[in-house]
């Protein structure tokens, strides 16, 4: 049950990286820390990898100074904050196993090679008791430096399988038979060539149209569609005006 604390213990504690969130509540916060930080060490005496060391003041560093911050929040922040592994290490594990899975000879090669530069470290001192002080001096340095230049070597050989991987997938990549768009041409999905339905409509040509501004054809289609009568023919006695009659 996370709780908010302040005083002397918690200050002892904020000195141990993880003590100080575990003794607040944090329970998985304080052991993901605890467990990088002590997991620095136990990696870098293992394998000879000294330089591994710098990583040792930034954890405590950030673990001191969590605790602290996490003492000076009101209390309804303080209560906010769900309590979760650094760095999210419960969906890292999730992936990490994926990634067994997937990749089971290489994992099993990697635990052989580590398991074997720890067994290696452990035979060098009968070297001493059994070859020459010059041979064995000669060998103590070679396994000394050996599982750094094995790591080295898988880094290397890694980072090659990264690179040639990403490059068989670039390479066994469908083509896109789809016409290329050109920069200068915007894309517009709402200019499609929809059918357009027939008009029964005339046609209309510019040289159908006269000098009046008329349209023969608009003209010849009215007429054809009014009924069609006879002039009027004027006699002899219409032609008269009323005055003679």
């Amino acid at each position: 049950m996370q709780k908010q604390k302040r005083g002397f213990w918690l200050f002892i504690f904020s000195l141990i990286p993880g003590a100080g969130e575990m003794y607040m509540g944090f329970k998985k916060q304080g052991l993901s820390i605890m467990l990088m930080f002590w997991g620095v060490f136990a990696v870098g005496s293992c394998t000879g990898m000294d330089w591994l060391i710098f990583l040792i003041p930034i954890i405590w560093f950030y673990s001191f100074f969590n605790v602290h911050n996490l003492k000076s929040l009101s209390e309804e922040e303080f209560y906010s904050i769900e309590d979760s592994y650094i760095f999210h290490i419960d969906q890292l594990a999730e992936d990490f196993h994926a990634l067994i899975g997937e990749h089971r000879k290489l994992t099993a090669i990697v635990l052989i090679i580590f398991g074997a530069s720890i067994l290696w470290n452990n035979i060098v001192d009968f070297f001493y008791i059994i070859l020459p002080d010059y041979l064995a001096d000669i060998l103590g340095s070679f396994a000394y430096h050996l599982p750094q230049l094995v790591i080295a070597v898988m880094i290397i050989l890694a980072g090659i399988y990264i690179l040639t991987r990403k490059k068989d997938e670039l390479e066994n990549e469908p083509l896109n038979n789809n016409k290329e768009e050109h920069y200068w041409t915007p894309y517009r999905p709402y200019q499609q060539n929809t059918p357009v339905a027939p008009s029964n409509e005339p046609d209309i040509h510019p040289e159908d149209i006269t000098t009046d501004g008329t349209d023969e054809t608009l003209s010849d289609s009215s007429s054809d569609s009014l009924p069609k009568t006879s002039p009027a023919v004027m006699t002899e006695d219409d032609s008269t005006s009323p005055a003679e009659s």
